[in-house]
């Protein structure tokens, strides 16, 4: 049987990957460089192919590198969890958290998935609104931790993942050729909606608002119905949903970062604890092209990424 690879050197090689040099990540892991270099020449022979090459004065991963970070870092939160599900020392108590409706149908599943195997004796309350909302609520005290759409105008979050923001239609109608494009959009102070906007009148495009909403549930039907054109992140889209492009005559949109917001908890540790799990869990969310929802051009959106499609190919941030 093949022998087990080490944790100790997929935590180094981890760190390298995170900080883009082994000087730093030596200083990370509190070892030597040659240590740390000593590390990463035994997981390449545990492995059998080259992880590092050469970028400038930084170290960059290959594809087969890249290939076995999303493994390391599964297998280094599974550690965790493991012992933390053997540790008397336990968290326990009560969190409460919000996110807004699209982010917690996406993200929610494989967070509270995460949290609770780590720590079972954590009780979580959420609550679902949008980012406006949920500022306020942390802002008096109501919530312990909030994901947000963050807004660099306010500055008012750490972000953990950026996905593209996309115009999306329905796969089954032609509504995207109208003189006049309907649209529907969450209530004006949303930021997604200020973008859109901002871009169509730089398109010169007419259009006009056809639903208002702060439910990701009623724009989604509005698009799926063949209502109406809207944008979403790509982490929101949907079977049935067309992905519009440039060749579509739809310009380029800002990318969506999604953040936390901590609010002035009286158990901090919970809230770290739970801050990590959605940090780890958003940055390891992704799902093959080949499982992607029927209907989409998929090479608009992979141009949305610039990116080529290839089969099989992994597109982070599903």
């Amino acid at each position: 049987m093949a022998a087990p690879l080490d944790l100790d050197q997929l935590q180094t090689f981890i760190t390298i990957s995170d900080t883009g040099s082994f000087t730093r990540a030596a200083d990370e892991v509190h070892r030597t460089q040659s240590a740390v270099s000593m590390q990463m020449r035994r997981l390449e022979e545990r492995i059998g192919k080259p992880l590092f090459e050469k970028d400038g004065r930084t170290n960059k991963l290959t594809e087969e590198g890249e290939r076995l970070l999303s493994y390391a870092r599964r297998m280094m939160h599974l550690n965790r969890e493991t012992l933390s599900a053997f540790d008397d020392r336990a968290l326990e108590g009560t969190l409460r958290i919000g996110t807004p409706d699209d982010y917690a149908d996406r993200f929610l599943p494989e967070i509270m998935a995460r949290f609770a195997r780590s720590n079972p004796r954590v009780e979580l309350t959420v609550i679902c609104e949008p980012t406006p909302g949920l500022v306020d609520h942390i802002k008096r005290g109501n919530l312990d931790l909030a994901i947000v759409t963050h807004n660099a105008e306010r500055g008012q979050s750490e972000v953990v993942r950026r996905e593209p923001l996309l115009w999306v239609a329905s796969a089954n109608h032609a509504i995207h050729e109208e003189t006049i494009l309907p649209m529907a959009f969450g209530r004006p102070t949303c930021v997604w909606r200020r973008s859109a906007c901002q871009v169509l009148d730089q398109m010169n495009r007419e259009y006009r608002i056809l639903f208002t909403s702060w439910s990701a549930t009623v724009i989604t039907a509005a698009v799926l119905s063949g209502l109406a054109i809207s944008v979403l992140p790509e982490c929101a889209l949907r079977p049935g949903m067309r992905v519009l492009s440039d060749a579509d005559g739809f310009g380029a949109l800002p990318d969506c970062k999604i953040g936390i917001i901590r609010g002035a908890s009286a158990r901090p540790e919970l809230v770290d604890a739970i801050a990590r799990h959605i940090s780890d869990s958003l940055d390891n969310i992704s799902v093959p092209m080949t499982d992607a929802p029927a209907g989409f051009d998929m090479a608009a959106l992979a141009a949305s990424r610039g990116r080529k499609t290839k089969p099989g190919h992994i597109l982070p941030g599903w």
